[in-house]
C-alpha cells in the first residue's frame, strides 16, 4: 500500500503537518452550512455596491477541487455534496508561519474546514473571503487528472467513492434514486400500506423461480437461503390478519449479470387484501404518474434512444393476443409445441423440448415480443405453468389471472391474483419438486409451513413486485443497472482471483468442518432429549 512516488510525498507532508503541530486528521470539527445554501443566503452580495459582508463568519467544508496559489494569495475550489465554491486566504488573514505551511503541503484532493465572509471578486465570482482555515483530512492517494476526469467504466464502478468525487452528476444521480424510494414508500403509505421487514434468510428457496445464494447458520447447523423474494412471509402477514402490507428491500438470486441484471436488487413488494390484479394495474400505473409528477419529467420520456409515451392510458393485452399482435405469430402455431419447437429452431434458438406448452409460449415471448413493448404494457393473462403461485382463472384453468408490466422492452413489475386455496397450491409445489428433480435448477422447493398458513384461510388478495433498480433505470435514462446501485456486483481482478480462491477453499474447508460438528451435537442433543423423555 502507498507504495507510488506521488503517495510517498503527500505523505511526507501529512507529516510536516504533524511536526508543526496539527494533525492531518483531527475530529470535532463541524460546518454551519452547506455550500449551496450559503449561496442562497448571501446572493445579495452580488448584488450590494460594496460586495462583501464581513459582519459574517461561518464555517464551511468541503475538498479542495483546484488550487491556485498567487504569491501571498490563494484562490481555490472546495466543493461539498450540494455543489462547489470559490476560497480566497492570504497570508495576512492565516500569518506568515501558517501560510507557508499551507501553501507548501496542502493539495487537491484534501477536505478543509474554511470560515470566513462573503464576498465577491473583481472578475465578479462569489467567494467566501477566509478568516481561518483547518485541515479536515489529508488525502494519501492524487485524484485522476483535472482534465481528463475518471472515465473509465470499470473503474467508476469497482471505486464508487472516487466516481463521486469526480463526477458530480453521480452523487446527483444517486440522491435522486433515494427520492424516488421515499416517493415510491410515501404512496403505499398514504393509501393504507404498512411496510414491514421479513426475514433475508431463508429455510426454503422459494417466492420465485431462480437459482437461490446458500450460506451455513454455524449455531443450528442447517443451510439458509439468502431470500429469492419475500413473497411467501408478505402472504403469511395476510394470513396473519394484516390487509394491506409492503416491503422495500434486497432480492438475492445467482445468476448471470447483464444490463438489466445484478445478483443482489432491490424491489418492492406489496399485497392488498379483497383487490384483484387489475386493481393493481390501476394501482402501478397512478404510481407511475405521480413519479413523473414529483420528479418533473414530463409525459415523454427518452431511454436509450426510445421515446416513451406516458399521456395514453397503459395498454392491456392478454399474452395470447401479444403473441399475435407484437410477434406477428399465427393463433395455431402458438398453441401447437411441434410448430413453436419448428419455429424457435427456425430462428436459431435453442430450446429444451421437454418443456411444456406454457414454457415454449414463454420462449415465444421472449424471442418475438418482449423488445417491441415500448409505451407501457400491461400484459395479462399468463399461462398457469409459468406461474406457480398465482390464482387459476375461472374461465379458463390453463391461464393464471396474473400480469407483467412492460416498459422499454423491459420488465418492470410482476403482479396477480393471489392462490389461496392450498390443496391447488400444495399440488403446484410437488410439480415444483418434480420439476427440479428433473433438472429445473430454479425450480421452487415444498414449503409446507407456506400451505400450513393457507389452510387457516388467507382472503382474496392481489399482490405485486416491482424492481427499484429498473424503475430507477427507467426515470434517470440510465441503459445499466450499474449506472444505479451503488456497488455493483464486478467480477474478481486477476489479482485478487487467486487469494479469493484460495479464502474460498478455506472457507469451503470450515463449512464441512463446522456442519460435521454442528450435526455432532444435534445427534447428541437428539440422544439427550430422548433419554429426558424416557
Amino acid at each position: 500500500m502507498f507504495q507510488s512516488q506521488l503517495e510517498q510525498q503527500k505523505i511526507i507532508k501529512a507529516n510536516e503537518f504533524r511536526s508543526a503541530g496539527i494533525n492531518p486528521y483531527p475530529h470535532f470539527l463541524s460546518k454551519e452550512i452547506s455550500i449551496a445554501k450559503f449561496r442562497e443566503k448571501f446572493s445579495y452580495i452580488k448584488d450590494s455596491e460594496i460586495k462583501r459582508d464581513e459582519s459574517v463568519n461561518l464555517s464551511l467544508a468541503g475538498r479542495l477541487k483546484l488550487l491556485r496559489v498567487a504569491g501571498k494569495s490563494t484562490f481555490a475550489n472546495i466543493e461539498d455534496e450540494s455543489g462547489s465554491l470559490q476560497i480566497y486566504f492570504n497570508k495576512d488573514a492565516l500569518g506568515d508561519e501558517f501560510y507557508t505551511l499551507v501553501k507548501k503541503n496542502l493539495e487537491v484532493g484534501d477536505i478543509v474546514l474554511a470560515i470566513g465572509y462573503p464576498f465577491v471578486t473583481n472578475t465578479g465570482e462569489f467567494s467566501l473571503h477566509l478568516r481561518e482555515l483547518k485541515l479536515a483530512a489529508k488525502a494519501i492517494t492524487p485524484l485522476p487528472e483535472k482534465f481528463h476526469g475518471l472515465s473509465d467504466i470499470e473503474t467508476r464502478y469497482r471505486k464508487r467513492y472516487l466516481d463521486m468525487i469526480m463526477n458530480g452528476d453521480i452523487r446527483r444521480d444517486f440522491a435522486l434514486r433515494s427520492r424516488i424510494v421515499s416517493l415510491v414508500r410515501k404512496f403505499f403509505e398514504d393509501k393504507g400500506f404498512l411496510e414491514v421487514e421479513t426475514p433475508m434468510m431463508h429455510p426454503i428457496a422459494g417466492g420465485a423461480n431462480a437459482k437461490p445464494f446458500i450460506t451455513h447458520h454455524n449455531a443450528l447447523g442447517v443451510d439458509r437461503y439468502l431470500r429469492i423474494a419475500p413473497e411467501l412471509h408478505l402472504k403469511r402477514l395476510i394470513v396473519g390478519g394484516f390487509e394491506a402490507v409492503f416491503e422495500i428491500n434486497r432480492c438475492f438470486r445467482n445468476e448471470g449479470m447483464d444490463l438489466t441484471h445484478n445478483p443482489e436488487f432491490t424491489t418492492i413488494e406489496f399485497y392488498w387484501a379483497y383487490h384483484n390484479y387489475k386493481d393493481l394495474m390501476d394501482l402501478t400505473e397512478n404510481l407511475l404518474q405521480i413519479l413523473l409528477k414529483e420528479l418533473n419529467l414530463g409525459q415523454i420520456l427518452e431511454f436509450d434512444g426510445l421515446k416513451i409515451d406516458f399521456s395514453k392510458p397503459f395498454e392491456r393485452i392478454s399474452y395470447q393476443n401479444a403473441l399475435i399482435k407484437y410477434g406477428n405469430l399465427d393463433e395455431n402455431l402458438i398453441n401447437d409445441k411441434e410448430r413453436i419447437l419448428a419455429k424457435l429452431k427456425s430462428e436459431g434458438v435453442e430450446v429444451n423440448e421437454s418443456l411444456d406448452l406454457g414454457h415454449l409460449q414463454a420462449e415465444l415471448f421472449d424471442t418475438f415480443v418482449e423488445d417491441k413493448l415500448v409505451n407501457p404494457t400491461f400484459i395479462t393473462d399468463f399461462p398457469i405453468s409459468i406461474s406457480p403461485l398465482s390464482r387459476r382463472s375461472e374461465a379458463n384453468a390453463e391461464i393464471a389471472e396474473r400480469f407483467e408490466l412492460f416498459i422499454a422492452g423491459k420488465e418492470l413489475a410482476n403482479g396477480f391474483n393471489e392462490l389461496n386455496d392450498p390443496l391447488d397450491q400444495y399440488e403446484r409445489f410437488k410439480k415444483q419438486v418434480e420439476a427440479k428433480r428433473a433438472g429445473d435448477e430454479e425450480a421452487c422447493e415444498m414449503d409446507e409451513d407456506f400451505v400450513n398458513a393457507l389452510a387457516y384461510a388467507m382472503p382474496p388478495t392481489a399482490g405485486e413486485g416491482i424492481g427499484i433498480d429498473r424503475l430507477v433505470m427507467l426515470l434517470l435514462g440510465k441503459k445499466s443497472i450499474r449506472d444505479v446501485i451503488l456497488f455493483p456486483a464486478m467480477r474478481p481482478l486477476k489479482s485478487e482471483q487467486g487469494e479469493n480462491s484460495a479464502k474460498a477453499l478455506n472457507f469451503n474447508e470450515n463449512l464441512s468442518e463446522n456442519s460435521a460438528k454442528n450435526s455432532s451435537k444435534n445427534e447428541n442433543f437428539k440422544e439427550n432429549l430422548a433419554q429426558k423423555k424416557e
